[in-house]
Formats: C-alpha cells, sequence, structure tokens
C-alpha cells in the first residue's frame, strides 16, 4: 500500500458561497436538506457568506496551502446567487494574500442565471466554469426544474423545466469564449439512453464531460433505502460500457470523460483526477456560508464538522486527527472481498457514502456500485493496457482507435 502523507498533497476547501440555496429544486438534490443545519441562523447568515468570513477564508486558505498552484472552487447551491461583486471582492482578496502563488479559479452552476456581464467576467479573469446538464431536454427536465409554479392553480409543486435557460447560459459562454465543461447526473432516467446522452454533448460542443451517478438513500439513518431516482448497479455499468465503446472508436483526444481519463492514470500507476478512485480521501473538505467546514461535501452531517474558520484555522481542522482519519477510513475500512479483488488499484471502493452493500459472505462496506465497477473495468482492460503501452513508449493514447483488441 502507499502511505502517502497528507502534507505531500494539495489541500482543497470547497467553498458554499450561499450554502444550500439554490433557484432550482432537481429532484436527486443531496444538498437542499442541508439547509436544515442552520435552521437557528437568520437567514442572511445561513445564505451569505458576509465579507468578513470571505477575507478569512481567503486568507487562511491561501496559508494553508502547500504547493504554487491554487485551486478556488466555487459551489452550491447555486453560487451565481452571490452578486457579481461578491466574486470581485473575492479577486482582490485572493490578490492581495498569494504572496506569489498561481491562483485559479472554477465555478459550479446550473447555468440559468448567466448573462452577459457573468461571461465577461469570467473570460476576463480566465475562469473555468462548470454547467450542470443532464442531456438532451428530455432527460434535463425529468429532475432539473425550477423552484416556481408552473402557475398559481397548480396542485403539484413541480416548477418551471430548465433546459433552455441552461442552452442559454452555455451560449453565452461559448460567445464570450469563456472556457467551460459539463457535468451529468446519471440516474434512473438518462441512464438507459447512453449514446443520446453522449452525442447532446458532442453537439453542443462539450470536449470535457463528467458523469456523477447518483446514489441516496431515502434518510441519513436507514443507509438502506434506495431513493427511486438513482441509478441501478445494471444501468451504470451499461451507461459507461456504452459510452465507453463510442468513445474509444472516435474520440480519443478530443473528448475527455474524466471517469475514462481517471481509470488510464490508475491504469498507469498515476493519482487520477477524481477522488473516488484515490486510495485515501479527506484531501477536499468543504465550507460553508457561515465558516463551518466539514470533512467531505457528502459528509455536511454534524459527526463530521470539523469546527469554523472563526474558531479554528484550516491549517489545524485539515490536518487534524480527525480528518486524516476520514480519508485513511476509506482504504482500512475495506471488506476482505474488495482486497482481494483484482479492480482494487483502480476502483479502491469507491465513495464511501456508497459503501451500505455487505459482501457475498455478509461483511458490510461494499460499495453499492461494486457490480459496475467490476464489469467496467472487466470491459475496458485491454483498451486500457494498450493505451498505457503507448504512454510508456512515449506514443499518443488515441492510438487505441487504430488497434482491434481481436487481432493478435
Amino acid at each position: 500500500m502507499n502511505y502517502l502523507s497528507p502534507f505531500a498533497r494539495p489541500l482543497y476547501v470547497m467553498t458554499k458561497p450561499v450554502g444550500s440555496l439554490c433557484n432550482l429544486a432537481c429532484k436527486y438534490c443531496y444538498y437542499l436538506e442541508k439547509a436544515r443545519l442552520y435552521d437557528h441562523l437568520p437567514q442572511r447568515e445561513r445564505f451569505n457568506m458576509s465579507d468578513r468570513t470571505l477575507e478569512e477564508f481567503i486568507r487562511q486558505y491561501l496559508e494553508a496551502q502547500t504547493q504554487p498552484q491554487v485551486l478556488f472552487t466555487w459551489h452550491g447551491g447555486e453560487p451565481l446567487l452571490r452578486p457579481l461583486n461578491f466574486y470581485k471582492r473575492a479577486l482582490a482578496l485572493q490578490k492581495q494574500y498569494a504572496r506569489g502563488r498561481q491562483i485559479d479559479n472554477c465555478l459550479q452552476t446550473n447555468g440559468t442565471l448567466l448573462t452577459e456581464e457573468w461571461c465577461e467576467f469570467f473570460r476576463e479573469n480566465n475562469w473555468l466554469i462548470g454547467i450542470s446538464i443532464d442531456g438532451p431536454q428530455e432527460f434535463h427536465d425529468e429532475y432539473r426544474r425550477s423552484r416556481q409554479m408552473q402557475s398559481p392553480e397548480a396542485s403539484n409543486t413541480t416548477g418551471q423545466p430548465s433546459f433552455h435557460k441552461v442552452m442559454r447560459g452555455i451560449r453565452l459562454l461559448q460567445k464570450h469564449g469563456v472556457e467551460w465543461n459539463a457535468m451529468g447526473v446519471v440516474n434512473d432516467f438518462n441512464a438507459d439512453y447512453p449514446l443520446e446522452v453522449y452525442h447532446f454533448y458532442k453537439e453542443i460542443g462539450c470536449q470535457y464531460i463528467q458523469f456523477a451517478p447518483i446514489v441516496e438513500t431515502s434518510d441519513y439513518q436507514n443507509r438502506m433505502r434506495i431513493a427511486p431516482f438513482s441509478v441501478s448497479p445494471k444501468q451504470y455499468a451499461h451507461f459507461c460500457c456504452t459510452i465507453f465503446d463510442e468513445w474509444v472508436r472516435h474520440d480519443v483526444g478530443q473528448v475527455f470523460v474524466q471517469l475514462f481519463d481517471s481509470t488510464l492514470a490508475c491504469w498507469a500507476g498515476e493519482t487520477p483526477g477524481v477522488c473516488t478512485m484515490c486510495e485515501t480521501c479527506g484531501h477536499v473538505s468543504v465550507i460553508e456560508a457561515n465558516g463551518d467546514v466539514y470533512s467531505c461535501d457528502h459528509f455536511v452531517y454534524p459527526d463530521y464538522l470539523l469546527g469554523n474558520i472563526h474558531r479554528d484555522t484550516i491549517t489545524s481542522m485539515m490536518y487534524s486527527s480527525r480528518q486524516i482519519q476520514f480519508g485513511q477510513a476509506k482504504r482500512d475500512a475495506l471488506p476482505h472481498q474488495c482486497l482481494d479483488c483484482q479492480w482494487l488499484f483502480a476502483c479502491n471502493g469507491g465513495c464511501p457514502k456508497d459503501r451500505f452493500c455487505q459482501t457475498a459472505d455478509g461483511e458490510p462496506g461494499l460499495n453499492y456500485l461494486c457490480p459496475a465497477f467490476q464489469q467496467f473495468f472487466a470491459h475496458v482492460a485491454p483498451y486500457m493496457d494498450f493505451m498505457k503501452n503507448e504512454l510508456l513508449c512515449g506514443q499518443a493514447p488515441a492510438n487505441v482507435m487504430q488497434w482491434n483488441p481481436l487481432t493478435p
């Protein structure tokens, strides 16, 4: 096992400047419920990071870094619910406390609030924008709807579809030359149409794609009650394998899919670009609007509250024994079935939040998506072997598109 010191890798704190506040009410969103944690606070404190908290965060975050390059990630909820002046203030503070470090910013948005002014700001300051979009309109609008009622007389709570507003935002980003990528949530509906989803991203000019399988339970205490919108292991395996077959024949080096790139990194013995595939975790935490810091974006629960930047430092929280143990538990709590699996080097048990199943021997801690992982890695293995060898020989992995694994 590779026991890498936590001090030897970058430290990230995902920033929630409006907490869980959002103008959409996506049915599968795991973050909307986090507002309940702050019911005791006035609304402004719950959903608006103050200038004081912003400055304290930026100062501490930069002081905690051990690398010359620093990435700020603005997330939500919907981070564009903060005014543009908030982010201009953030840039000024970054410059004030940078001390020679290179600073980059990325922001994840649903895209519905983008304007010419926002896009001009992002382009002028080289921000990377992630757009949440689940595929063509039929698939996107299934779950990603606004909070507004369709009409005052409507008896249901279904809001207006958001697809056209998102596409308007994407066109604005493209018009202004803003670098952007897409994050698609793979759910019980769109998972059955992998090629339609993948071709859609290509048609709208997206070259960088992240797929996030949605696996949610109905409540925190009862981990076995799977929410109906969750993707099944069988669906997710079919989705990933089908898109991989299309990508490996036509798009290697032209379209970049995070899952495929990270899998190749694992094959080559490099650190993958996604935390779920890393051996340990714990180097990515999240800060809420009031300054509370939690161990992970998927573990914003009282048990995983590390502290608050107005009482504690980011350095002390991120390098605390609690956080180090949280990260190492990803490796140390693996069941024997995982330890004996031939794909452990690439899977590493997946995200701890999804480890609520039992192994064939009745041991707890198996990932819900384990059958999907096994099928996917077995399916891509010949191609990954080829691309790994190309890299070792100084050749382009894209040569795989001219290679037939059935030919000796």
